[in-house]
């Protein structure tokens, strides 16, 4: 086993990057903490069959800075980081490989906690409990939060009708048409709450069983054949709940609705937010709504209760309100606005 730190060759404001490599169980991870000012750095484990070294570095790098700013606006007293592992969860994820990765998080000393992400699960976490006391997201039988996507569905639920009443007032979700990007754990319990909210659901999902899930769960919603005729749909929102940077200029030239806001993390491709906001369309800064599943497994560490858990994820809402206001009064961007205010948590923890 070896961990090393990567000297980054580019002023990025991380706190520590280290590359940690198991030849025995085929283990190649790269840890990332952005920052550390409220508390020790939470955030999940991707597993994901990167192309190389440099693609993996890129993603955890933008992740873990997203992780510290969605930590600060949800108001935790936690740091934000990220870890991912390089590799096909379905082929090369087993028990040693997990093991050898919880003790390379114990090599930091509680500065990192980790959690599930896309590829991993709670049940992993268990495995990487049983050698790393630093450690959320486990299974509700061993004392954990369990799914965190039931939180995170819920916050951007919140985040979406915040965004929808500051855009069109009133019981603004009832009877409008959203497209849901991505039907997996978070997208899938999305879909419930928005047929709950009254509203018309459209969905697309590269994974044919996780539509056929939907459908038979919901047989009102309408299924398309690719994410452009997805996008390209008669919809007032667009949900993008799969992976990162769907939301692209490409993309918005065929794009119909008014709001975008969904559960997948870093949607904005560059030049797309300027250009959503240039089209008259609010966009709904991702790390702000689909923080629920980042509250749900911080309760974790004190001792899980979830009806705390929920409470404080209610936030949600109110914060979305706050930051849209703050960007239309200032004349700038969701984001910026976002940023603005976990920035200035941040630097007064």
């Amino acid at each position: 086993m070896s961990a090393r730190t990567l000297v980054l060759d580019r002023g990025t404001g991380h706190e520590e990057v280290v590359s940690c490599v198991d030849p025995e169980t085929g283990l190649r991870a790269i840890i990332a903490i952005y920052s550390t000012a409220l508390g020790p750095a939470l955030g999940g484990t991707r597993f994901y069959p990167y192309p190389d070294e440099d693609a993996a570095l890129a993603d955890v790098l933008e992740l873990a800075r997203a992780m510290a700013y969605k930590s600060a606006l949800a108001g935790l007293a936690l740091g934000g980081g990220k870890a991912v592992i390089i590799g096909d969860p379905a082929r090369d994820k087993t028990a040693p490989l997990l093991r050898a990765y919880g003790a390379f998080i114990n090599g930091l000393g509680g500065r990192y906690i980790t959690a599930c992400d896309v590829g991993t699960e709670s049940a992993d976490m268990d495995v990487v409990a049983s050698v790393c006391p630093f450690t959320t997201g486990r299974t509700a039988s061993t004392g954990g939060a369990g799914d965190s996507s039931i939180l995170t569905a819920y916050g951007v639920a919140l985040g979406m009708r915040a965004a929808a009443e500051e855009l069109w007032g009133g019981a603004a979700l009832r009877g409008r048409r959203v497209g849901v990007e991505g039907v997996g754990k978070v997208g899938a319990r999305l879909v419930d709450h928005l047929l709950e909210e009254g509203c018309a659901v459209t969905v697309f999902d590269v994974d044919g069983a996780a539509v056929a899930r939907t459908v038979a769960r919901h047989p009102q919603v309408t299924v398309v054949p690719d994410r452009e005729a997805l996008i390209g749909a008669d919809i007032d929102v667009y949900a993008p709940c799969a992976l990162g940077g769907t939301v692209t200029v490409d993309a918005l030239t065929s794009l119909r609705a008014r709001i975008v806001c969904g559960g997948a993390n870093n949607q904005l491709a560059p030049g797309a937010e300027e250009l959503l906001a240039d089209r008259g369309t609010v966009y709904v800064p991702d790390f702000m709504v689909n923080a629920g599943g980042l509250i749900q497994v911080a309760e974790e560490i004190g001792g899980f209760d979830a009806d705390r858990a929920r409470q404080r994820a209610t936030g949600i809402y109110e914060t979305t309100k706050r930051v849209l206001r703050i960007a239309a009064r200032d004349g700038i961007l969701p984001v910026a606005a976002a940023e603005r205010l976990a920035e200035h948590r941040m630097a007064q923890p």
